[in-house]
């Protein structure tokens, strides 16, 4: 098993900033994406950012809507991902999962964080 623990939600004003951050532990050997994922009330969860590691180096994705505002940070040596949130808008308002996916020895399992709300005022 993986343990996702996230930190930094809170509420902040419109284009204001704040940082998640998602810590791994537990049985992480496999783990090659990391990310954050969002889900607004009576929205589905959808992709924010994620970061995954290669052989050529990491490649990184992000949901259009966050593009330039939105910073994904992954350090492999301490397991952990961050999201930096910049310009935020009420449209981001959400609550945030940290996201694991591992492969390991042929078996693909996903792993979500408990979410962190997020609440940006207009």
């Amino acid at each position: 098993q993986v343990q996702l623990v996230e930190s930094g939600g809170g509420l902040v004003q419109t284009g204001g900033s704040l940082r998640l951050s998602c810590a791994a532990s537990g049985n992480i050997f496999g783990i090659n994406t990391m990310g954050w994922y969002r889900q607004a009330p009576g929205k589905q969860r959808e992709l924010v950012a994620t970061s995954t590691s290669g052989a050529s180096g990491g490649i990184t994705k992000y949901r259009d809507s966050v593009k330039g505002r939105f910073i994904i940070f992954r350090d492999n040596a301490k397991n952990m991902v961050s999201l930096q949130m910049d310009s935020l808008t009420p449209e981001d308002t959400a609550v945030y999962y940290c996201y694991a996916h591992r492969l390991r020895f042929g078996v693909a399992t996903d792993y979500w964080g408990q979410g962190t709300q997020v609440t940006v005022s207009s």
